[in-house]
């Protein structure tokens, strides 16, 4: 098990035990375990129980659930737990925003022990006559439930990466002599992700492929193999002969949507009817049989790739020259601040922004003014140090309720540049959420709008802003636009970019880096940039060091 996955083990323990209304000192020692076990480095099921216990605030009993955990896969007090626990009620605790003590309540004075139930509930307005619910309350939980629903069984494409490699590098060792190719939702760069598809040309069987190691197999039809990992990721291996290779491949690598305007343009082109696009074995003789130029996939999901067409060069993850927006230990993150340049280093950026969390952040550890201080001193002393290599003072304002920004003038201009960001208060409706940004936007300071709209895919919808507004707010005050690269971000949606950079702003594709680790998410922010068609020209970070401190400046 990961290190993550054990430190969720904790948190989830914690929250199943104050559900039962167990011993607080208990509960808030497992949360505690949560919170530090995340930030270890080295893989836990490596270390010691002495190294284990050494850890701040993990004694031995933890130490022996994680050893129980590295053994079994389970932790025996929280089956304990779970097993007298509906198994809806444990789903409910799984819902963003809705902590042990509601669903306790829901529970045991509503009677509803399923996220259905509870949904059926809310609808009929009964949540309003318990005590500390109100119709806010029922709105706002309704949202989540829905939400929560509707993202079942879907994944983030960055995160599901790496079981992608995998089944590609399994099917390729079983089936060395096929056309492999990757279609569906991962060639076409999609945010979320429903199923792992691939199209493999000639005769392939059961027996070959799945192993019940690396793939499962559930069942087949005319189309081709069904299956899930053992992750429980479900697969799709659609079969076709090589001669209608190019005809199933375009078929399979764009959106129903596309594929609908292709055919339409293709009619008129031809001043036919229809066309007959099955058995042709390259996808380049399917757009030249229909008189239209080459799409990449990452673009074919409506018809503006046909009626806008794109010559340019989209942008790449090897056009990124800097990491802007990382954290450190200073404030929320995993490694030192020398951690994270020597990363950045070795990974071949150009320059680094260091951007903590601002003071208001306070559940982050948020930078007092003395710290401030204190981190620019460092930041000063590595920049001695690394004369190839310019390390940027920055920080990740907060974003307060009336849209200023965290700290007095006094600091504000000592910055090198600033991140603006929300992080509270994310229940505003669009006026007043938009109004908020756009005052955040005019504060001369502010180089680069963060997040913004604060979502996190499959667990959190953004806060409703005017999008056209705040994107014409930054480019009226020459403030560049964050694509959060997160996986669990991707914020701002890619849809967006192209009015972005109609009206000249420019997009910052930054990790949001809490880790050395998180430093590579650039890649998927960069993949995801690619459907909003951004090139390198327009990316705030693909530019030298050189043009990039012009343009903070």
């Amino acid at each position: 098990m990961t290190n993550k996955q054990i430190a969720t083990a904790f948190s989830d323990l914690a929250k199943i035990m104050e559900l039962h209304s167990e011993n607080p000192f208990k509960i808030r020692s497992y949360s505690s375990a949560y919170l530090t076990l995340r930030k270890v480095e080295q893989p836990l099921i490596e270390m010691s129980d002495e190294e284990i216990t050494a850890l701040k605030g993990v004694g031995k009993t933890i130490a022996g659930k994680i050893r129980e955990l590295h053994e079994s896969g389970k932790m025996m007090t929280y089956e304990k737990y779970r097993e007298k626990t509906p198994p809806g009620v444990v789903d409910m605790l799984k819902v963003n925003g809705f902590g042990p003590k509601k669903v306790k309540v829901v529970w045991k004075e509503l009677g509803a022990e399923s996220i259905g139930e509870l949904l059926y509930a809310c609808n009929e307005n009964r949540l309003v006559e318990i005590k500390g619910f109100g119709q806010k309350t029922q709105t706002e939980l309704i949202k989540k439930l829905e939400l929560f629903l509707n993202s079942q069984d879907k994944f983030h494409y960055g995160k599901i990466t790496p079981v992608h490699e995998a089944v590609l590098a399994h099917l390729e060792t079983q089936l060395p002599d096929h056309q492999i190719a990757v279609v569906g939702d991962m060639i076409q760069l999609n945010p979320i992700v429903e199923f792992l598809d691939y199209l493999i040309a000639g005769k392939i069987s059961v027996e070959k492929i799945f192993d019940d190691q690396q793939l499962i197999f559930e069942k087949k039809d005319k189309h081709g193999f069904y299956g899930k990992t053992n992750e429980g990721i479900p697969v799709r291996i659609f079969n076709c002969t090589k001669k209608e290779w190019g005809s199933k491949l375009f078929r399979y690598s764009s959106s129903p949507a596309f594929i609908e305007a292709f055919l339409e343009k293709a009619k008129k082109n031809a001043k036919a009817d229809s066309l007959d696009f099955k058995n042709i074995e390259t996808e380049k003789i399917v757009f030249e049989k229909a008189q239209l130029p080459y799409v990449l996939p990452e673009l074919r999901y409506d018809d503006t790739a046909l009626s806008m067409p794109f010559s340019g060069e989209l942008i790449r993850p090897e056009d990124i020259r800097g990491v802007v927006h990382a954290h450190t230990t200073y404030s929320d993150g995993i490694h030192t601040l020398e951690q994270m340049v020597e990363e950045a280093k070795n990974l071949g950026y150009e320059y680094l922004t260091i951007t903590d969390h601002s003071q208001a952040a306070f559940y982050a550890n948020g930078l007092k003014p003395d710290r401030v201080l204190e981190q620019f001193a460092a930041i000063d002393a590595l920049n001695e140090k690394h004369k190839d290599f310019k390390i940027y003072k920055s920080i990740e304002s907060d974003i307060l309720n009336d849209g200023s920004l965290d700290y007095d003038e006094e600091i504000l201009k000592q910055f090198d540049l600033i991140i603006a960001s929300v992080h509270t208060n994310l229940k505003m409706d669009q006026d007043k959420a938009t109004q908020r940004l756009i005052t955040a936007i005019e504060n001369p300071y502010t180089t680069i709008l963060g997040h913004p709209t604060g979502r996190i895919l499959l667990a959190r919808s953004g806060y409703p802003i005017d999008h056209a507004k705040v994107i014409d707010a930054c480019a009226a005050n020459g403030v560049h636009l964050e694509l959060n690269a997160n996986p669990l971000r991707l914020d701002i949606d890619w849809t967006w970019i192209p009015y972005a950079r109609e009206k000249g702003v420019l997009i910052s594709i930054n990790p949001d880096a809490h880790s050395k680790g998180g430093i590579k998410d650039i890649k998927y922010g960069t993949l995801v940039a690619r459907k909003g068609r951004l090139t390198k020209e327009g990316c705030l970070n693909a530019r030298t060091r050189a043009a990039f401190e012009k343009l903070i400046k």
